[in-house]
């Protein structure tokens, strides 16, 4: 189809913008098209593997009804329409199209303009925002759904169909087979379970045109003070542009982490990988979560829908979590939500469960369990990707190293389960010193922080009430991706890591004096991967 056609019948349905947001989970040709749907690890019998299938809708598609929050409360439509959001600026915000769903003319056309300079004049499409809602509605767009919400049968944003969120948006790569952004987004065939450490979550949050109403998950200052990685915390007071301004900065908010924590604490943390979740456990970074259905389900019901802490049983999980400070958010947030116009919340589709606080259901709620299931079948099935070639020798030498000096913590086979023991953080950071915030009742321990960041993660929202305060085992598979690492994105590459320059107080100061020994190490913690594992692209 002619260019300038398709755009002139295009350009009467787009009148209003898409959704670009957050937060906080298609496969490759043949071979790994079908290791995406094949059991791997304890997935083997016929039933699990038919609902691993249904889990794979789960995790790309399910909502739950959070398409009101995003474009009702968030208002992301309007906010990427007054911005004029284009496909190369979400793509350099790290967000990633799925070229299966493009439409075949929409296809070809964009196919040309990347193969030009994509300048505006060579690529037009690329720099016109009717793009992004044209690529949202055939829902190409990883992570971010089109509903039908008014019922007509058809995707239509301008028609009132909304836009919601799925796990898909922080664990999921593409193959870069069409085209990628150096560390940012790219286009190309879904892989699902893979990390999005380019994905710029902050930049996405600030896409909106009411991003107050994520304040439970920014960094706040409560009782007079705040904690996180900003000199200063925003308040109930605070302005769009001053919301805007604190996501937008990744010295606040960095590249590849989303704050998953209801707490008023900056502590936004790196995302991680979800396939072989066979292996895993406990979840969250701090290990709050002993089953995957549960933190799946916290995800839902919190992160993609904060407005059910204004709730009753949200404002119980916010007061036996952090007492008066608690309190503050939820009246602060309800103060937000009435004074920008949000009305309707909770959006989230969930029963409730008549139990508050408790893992299972941290505001009283609890989305469908067959779909939970599904999808933690989904997850445990999905086969890790392969690992980078590396020189062997080297590996070898850094396998045996790894062996002696790892394996406290570590796994030497990367086939085996993650021990589901917590490292106490005062193994882990030897300049933790803990200072008494707020006394909760049991079996919850004190709120308490130590001066700098890497505790921020665990100081209101940790497994204290059945475990120690400290990190979950994390998978070491696919490192050769990712550029940050500890679970805030403190320390550039491994090899910064393992370097004792960072000093014997700095948090995991585990490390390889000698720098080619390190380099050995650094080689077989590239070669790690599962079987089965992923093709290569």
């Amino acid at each position: 189809m002619d260019l300038a056609v398709w755009r002139r019948r295009v350009s009467s349905s787009w009148l209003i913008v898409v959704v670009v947001a957050l937060v906080g989970l298609v496969a490759v040709m043949g071979a790994a098209i079908a290791a995406q749907s094949r059991p791997a690890g304890k997935q083997t019998a016929a039933g699990r593997e038919a609902s691993a299938m249904a889990g794979r809708d789960v995790f790309r598609f399910e909502t739950f009804g959070n398409e009101g929050f995003w474009t009702d409360a968030m208002r992301m439509p309007k906010g990427v329409l007054d911005s004029k959001l284009t496909p190369l600026q979400a793509l350099e915000a790290g967000l990633l199209v799925d070229i299966d769903a493009v439409p075949v003319s929409m296809r070809d056309a964009l196919s040309r303009e990347l193969k030009t300079d994509r300048t505006p004049a060579s690529a037009p499409m690329l720099h016109d925002v009717k793009t992004t809602v044209m690529l949202i509605e055939a829902n190409a767009v990883v992570g971010m759904v089109p509903k039908d919400s008014n019922g007509d049968g058809r995707i239509n944003l301008a028609s009132g169909d909304k836009v919601g969120v799925t796990c898909a948006i922080c664990h999921t790569e593409t193959d870069k087979s069409v085209f990628a952004v150096p560390n940012a987004g790219s286009i190309g065939r879904r892989i699902d379970g893979i990390a999005s450490v380019n994905l710029n979550v902050g930049k996405l949050l600030a896409t909106a045109a009411n991003s107050r109403a994520y304040y439970p998950n920014l960094q706040l200052t409560l009782g007079g003070k705040t904690i996180g990685r900003a000199p200063t915390g925003l308040t109930v007071d605070s302005s769009e542009a001053d919301v805007d301004a604190y996501l937008s900065n990744p010295a606040f908010y960095p590249v590849g982490t989303f704050d998953e924590t209801q707490d008023g604490v900056g502590n936004s943390v790196m995302n991680t990988p979800l396939f072989r979740q066979d292996l895993a456990a406990p979840f969250g970074s701090a290990g709050e979560f002993a089953e995957l259905l549960d933190i799946s389900n916290g995800s839902f019901t919190t992160n993609l829908d904060p407005t059910t802490l204004v709730t009753p049983e949200g404002r119980a999980f916010l007061k036996a979590r952090a007492g008066a400070l608690g309190e503050e958010l939820a009246d602060n947030y309800a103060k937000i939500l009435a004074d920008t116009g949000v009305k309707g919340f909770p959006f989230v589709k969930a029963s409730m469960t008549g139990k508050v606080n408790v893992p299972e259901s941290l505001v009283g709620r609890r989305v469908d369990e067959k779909k939970l299931r599904d999808m933690k079948a989904y997850l445990e099935s999905l086969p890790g990707p392969v690992a980078p070639t590396v020189d062997k020798t080297a590996a070898s030498r850094g396998r045996a190293m790894f062996r002696t000096e790892c394996t406290r913590c570590h796994n030497l086979d990367p086939n085996a389960p993650v021990s589901k023991r917590l490292v106490d953080l005062q193994d882990l950071w030897p300049d933790y010193k803990p200072e008494v915030l707020a006394k909760r009742m049991p079996p919850f321990s004190p709120v308490q922080n130590s001066p700098g960041n890497y505790d921020d993660k665990m100081i209101v929202v940790d497994a204290s009430d059945r475990d120690v305060r400290g990190h979950a085992v994390a998978l070491l598979l696919d490192l050769r991706r990712k550029e940050r690492f500890l679970h805030d994105a403190s320390v550039a590459g491994l090899e910064q890591l393992l370097n004792p320059a960072r000093g014997l107080r700095a948090p995991h100061p585990f490390y390889v004096q000698d720098g080619s020994k390190r380099e050995d190490l650094i080689a077989y913690l590239h070669s790690r991967q599962t079987t089965p594992h992923r093709p290569a692209p």
